[in-house]
């Protein structure tokens, strides 16, 4: 199966990818991953890549599409895959069907876009904190740690990442709107988008994305 995950930032794209992935038993693609690694690492990518996801833009397609086009013609993506961060857009959705062709891989089969209301994503994105020393993501709401700013596994100080802030978040979700948004259109005239809740418990957004995933198999 060839999948592609859409839903806005802090729709829980990650999770469900990491557990549809590994249901369908097909490598998880993350371009949000690959990024993370390389702004960490200061590679040419990385720097390049920082300045427009601290701001809460989009990636330029350049520095995005040889990335996947090289990922997409490694062997474990020979019988399917799951992608999640591209397409954003629809010209990176065109041209995503020319690199399968490229690779003498089918279409995309399923489209899934996780649906969840903005207040709802400011909520869960804003009230993140990261521990500086050990990383550990905490939640103001959902993941308290015991004393406020203080990570419980090594007492190192908790930090509101740049884009997490409920701002950028805000922009971020006008971005997905204007530029990502419509693939939600380019997809359904194929035929191939299944839209999912995604509130409530993990694990019921798993079953349900499970289960509307039967129908492709």
């Amino acid at each position: 199966m060839r999948l592609v995950l859409l839903g806005p930032p802090g729709a829980g794209k990650g999770t469900q990818a990491q557990f549809v992935a590994a249901e369908r038993r097909v490598p998880k693609i993350s371009t949000g991953d690959i990024f993370r690694a390389n702004v960490s690492r200061g590679t040419e990518l990385g720097v390049a890549a920082k300045k427009y996801m601290d701001a809460g833009d989009l990636v330029p397609d350049e520095v995005t599409i040889e990335m996947v086009r090289d990922r997409l013609g490694e062997e474990d993506c020979a019988h399917g895959f799951l992608l999640d961060g591209f397409p954003r857009t629809v010209p990176q959705a065109e041209v995503l069907g020319e690199i399968l062709t490229e690779h003498g891989h089918p279409p995309v089969d399923v489209v899934l876009e996780l649906v969840v209301d903005d207040d709802e994503v400011v909520r869960r994105l804003s009230g993140r904190r990261t521990c500086r020393t050990c990383n550990r993501v905490w939640h103001v709401d959902f993941d308290p740690p015991e004393v406020d700013n203080v990570c419980d596994v090594d007492r190192g100080e908790l930090y509101q990442r740049d884009d997490d802030r409920e701002e950028v978040v805000r922009h971020r979700l006008d971005v997905y709107a204007e530029q990502t948004a419509p693939l939600v259109a380019y997809y359904a005239q194929r035929g191939v988008l299944v839209g999912l809740d995604a509130t409530g418990p993990v694990d019921d957004v798993t079953l349900r994305a499970i289960d509307a995933l039967r129908r492709f198999a």
